[in-house]
């Protein structure tokens, strides 16, 4: 929160803070259909909490908060000397938020009023490509900045992603396989995901196009865990030699599987989830558990296409364009391919985020009329990594098997959620 000045009257609050559970529980039970409709994703330990979290637990702070930002809007208000008032959000944000009408781009008076929270204090909503202001000649001198630099609102980290992979146009789908995996689907009409709950609907920085997307909280992080944990007593187990042994098995539907949800499950929030391997026997060694690790994420994937062609049957998925440290995983993009079966392409400019804040710059400034011109100049892609099509029903029946698991662990945790 900041206050008359633009000023921080309040620390950061990180998404690594739960504190704010008790109102994310209000939320939910309260409105969760309601704010999924209207926001495009059910509450979480997201903005709308937070905001409940200070007007409740500390109303003397909250009374002198003048507008709610976010750190990259905070950072171009001290960059600029923007006053409080002058507070704003992009529209990337507002599914994060719990209280807009993120389809029309506003603020929601329902919801807001729904719990009590003055909107006056919410910041004012702009396009990424906005020019907020210029590098004031107090933050020139700091920061070693040219005055008058003009500054642009930007947007969230994860959009920024997806439009460095060059998801601007509908029907380039994304798979960002970095710590966490996250896969999006690009189109053009905003469908919060009413029917399975699992979807976040967001705005793309592209007028007119929308992202529908989930993610594993710490997915690429399990293939590290098992070499650590599980590597031969010489340190000699390495990810190659486990992709080149993975290559050579056949596809059978003994082989083991594996939950990736060693954080618990996010979308939807099923914290008490963990991960998991069903289906050992005698015969499966380390590769075989290597094995469904990978497919664990490729699988979960699968759930998350299937809940995004239910809400848009004609959705279309002509390519997945993969970034993060994960794409350089021929055998991991292969298991993608054969369960979303659609072709894996890699990206050679590899820089994610930073890179799709970059093309806000460029687009904002005017080096790039548009996104989808900038993506022309800027994105190239590499190899293409396609499945052979006479493995789809092994990956379907894979995916089938998978969903019967995740559901009777699910149950499996509501008795035993593994706590003490």
């Amino acid at each position: 929160g900041v206050g008359k000045d633009g000023k921080a009257i309040t620390p950061y609050d990180s998404w690594l803070d739960t504190r704010c559970a008790p109102y994310l529980e209000k939320m939910r039970y309260e409105a969760n259909d309601l704010i999924l409709g209207k926001a495009g994703t059910a509450p979480s330990i997201n903005h709308g909490p937070k905001k409940l979290w200070w007007k409740h637990e500390h109303p003397e702070v909250f009374a002198n908060i003048v507008k709610f930002v976010q750190p990259g809007a905070y950072a171009a208000a001290r960059l600029s000397g923007l006053s409080g008032e002058q507070g704003f959000i992009d529209r990337t944000y507002l599914h994060f938020s719990g209280f807009s009408d993120t389809a029309h781009g506003v603020w929601d008076k329902e919801l807001c009023d729904l719990f009590n929270l003055p909107m006056e204090k919410l910041p004012n909503i702009v396009e990424s490509t906005a020019i907020v202001g210029s590098v004031s000649k107090e933050a020139a001198s700091i920061c070693n900045l040219i005055q008058g630099t003009p500054i642009a609102a930007g947007c969230g980290d994860t959009v920024a992603s997806f439009l460095s992979s060059g998801a601007v146009e509908e029907g380039i789908s994304v798979d960002v396989a970095g710590t966490a995996s996250v896969f999006a689907c690009t189109h053009k009409q905003f469908a919060p995901d009413h029917k399975s709950k699992i979807l976040g609907c967001c705005a793309s920085v592209v007028p007119g196009l929308w992202y529908s997307y989930a993610y594993i909280n710490g997915g690429g992080m399990n293939p590290e865990w098992f070499v650590k944990n599980f590597g031969d007593a010489s340190g000699s187990l390495r990810f190659k030699e486990l992709e080149d042994q993975i290559e050579h098995l056949e596809d059978s539907l003994t082989l083991p599987l594996f939950i990736p949800h060693m954080a618990g499950r996010v979308m939807p929030g099923r914290p008490d989830l963990r991960g998991s391997f069903a289906g050992m026997n005698w015969d499966h060694g380390k590769v075989h558990l290597f094995r469904a690790i990978l497919e664990g994420v490729a699988l979960e994937y699968g759930l998350y296409k299937e809940a995004a062609v239910a809400l848009q049957p004609d959705l279309k998925i002509n390519e997945i364009r993969v970034t993060g440290g994960g794409q350089k995983s021929v055998v991991w993009n292969t298991m993608k391919s054969g369960v979303l079966r659609a072709p894996v392409v890699r990206i050679k400019r590899n820089q994610g985020a930073p890179l799709g804040i970059a093309m806000v710059a460029a687009v904002a400034s005017g080096l790039f009329k548009s996104f989808p011109e900038a993506s022309k100049k800027w994105i190239a892609t590499g190899d293409t990594v396609v499945c052979e099509p006479n493995r789809y029903e092994f990956y379907s029946k894979r995916l089938a098997a998978y969903r019967q698991l995740l559901d009777s662990m699910e149950r499996f945790t509501e008795t035993y959620p593994f706590k003490d």
